[in-house]
């Protein structure tokens, strides 16, 4: 996400420079007075404002086809998890360890703490170690899920029959808050997902 939000920032510079570059050229041409009737080519120039535009895309492409390799990267996870989609709630495996599986409801209204957020809050959090590669496993039982954490850049569909996998790491702890991002029926909005990001200590003793 860190790498996305970089590459973000990197575009908004080419696009201000860009803008800026044209807006003034376009000034320059409505208020001179310039003119030149035996002036029919310019080959120079239009040599430059053919390969400074080739030359710019290529700064966006790369740093983008970078991001695109890194995002389907699985460096040897440490731990693997398995989310499986349901109508309406998901469940979760932990295979690395002793056979931990737990469903994960959101909070109802009438049962909501003061420090719980509506609408986000689940019972049965997925805890995992920060500082730590893991590997999510995601399918679903029934129809098509999306299983989404903006914080961690990570957005992945969760489609019967088939298992899809995506990696991560959080470098804090602290909780990230995601939802179903597939119109999967008529309580799609109610199944969040919430994720604690511990220490590795911790973790264990979990």
């Amino acid at each position: 996400m860190e790498q996305l939000s970089f590459f973000h920032d990197h575009s908004l510079l080419i696009l201000v420079i860009i803008t800026v570059l044209v807006g003034q050229l376009m000034m320059t041409l409505f208020f001179n007075k310039f003119s030149h009737r035996l002036l029919l080519e310019g080959q120079l120039i239009e040599i430059i404002w053919t390969v400074l535009p080739a030359v710019t895309l290529i700064f966006i492409a790369l740093p983008s086809l970078r991001l695109i390799y890194i995002l389907d990267e699985v460096n040897n996870p440490s731990v693997t998890i398995k989310s499986i989609g349901h109508q309406w709630y998901w469940s979760y495996e932990y295979t690395d360890f002793k056979k931990i599986e737990f469903d994960s409801y959101m909070i109802p209204i009438n049962e909501m703490k003061p420090f719980n957020f509506r609408l986000l809050d689940v019972d049965n959090r997925v805890k995992i170690p920060y500082e730590t590669q893991i590997r999510m496993l995601v399918t679903a039982a029934d129809v098509i899920h999306s299983w989404t954490i903006p914080a961690l850049g990570v957005k992945i569909d969760a489609t019967p029959g088939r298992l899809n996998q995506i990696s991560f790491s959080s470098n804090r702890s602290g909780l990230f808050y995601g939802q179903c991002s597939e119109i999967c029926g008529a309580n799609h909005s109610f199944m969040p997902i919430v994720i604690e990001s511990i220490s590795p200590n911790y973790f264990m003793n979990w």
